[in-house]
This record gives structure tokens, C-alpha cells and sequence, in this order.
């Protein structure tokens, strides 16, 4: 088993927390209602969902952090393959924006 780095221990916490809403529907469901407060996407994500979800978050104003892959992505908030994921907390949102550099 691969060791968690910062920003997967940060996301897992996000997660266990109730913060964490995953799933290309319900991120877009999610970034409408303006609650998401930062969006990741798997840099293995198709060139269609890439296109929906950060045209999508760029109108709503939603910072979106590239992670490297669906598997990493799917691993820190312990589910399977997960291309995006919704940060609903301004904290973790924060947090996560520092450690990943943007």
C-alpha cells in the first residue's frame, strides 16, 4: 500500500467529515447550488468531462485543482476510481488549494 500524501490525508479527512461529494452529476449539482468550494478533477479525466466540469466551475467562480489520476483521486476519499470530487468546507477548500499550489 502506497503511502497517503498531504493532500490525500487532508481529502480523507474532508471525507470522513461529510465534506466530500464525488461523482461528475453531483459535483455539477453541487458547484449550481454554490456550495462546492473547490472541485478536483483526475488528470486521466476525459477531454469531455474536463470541458463540462471547469467550464462549469470557471461560471461559478469554483477554484479546480488537477490531481493526478482517477485511482489516487478515488483512494483518498476510500471509494474506487473517482474522476471528480466537490469540497463542500471553505477550510478543507483552503487547505487543499495551499498544499496543491494554486
Amino acid at each position: 500500500m502506497k503511502k497517503q500524501s498531504n493532500w490525500e490525508s487532508i481529502l480523507g479527512l474532508a471525507q470522513r467529515a461529510g465534506k466530500i461529494i464525488s461523482g461528475e452529476e453531483l459535483v455539477v449539482r453541487e458547484i449550481r447550488r454554490k456550495k462546492a468550494r473547490l472541485v478536483l478533477l483526475a488528470g486521466d479525466a476525459s477531454e469531455n468531462t474536463k470541458k463540462k466540469i471547469t467550464d462549469k466551475a470557471h461560471y461559478y467562480k469554483v477554484p479546480v485543482v488537477f490531481v493526478d489520476n482517477r485511482a489516487s483521486l478515488g483512494h483518498a476519499i476510500g471509494k474506487e476510481h473517482r474522476v471528480t470530487a466537490a469540497v463542500l468546507d471553505e477550510g478543507f477548500a483552503n487547505k487543499l488549494i495551499a498544499i496543491l499550489g494554486q
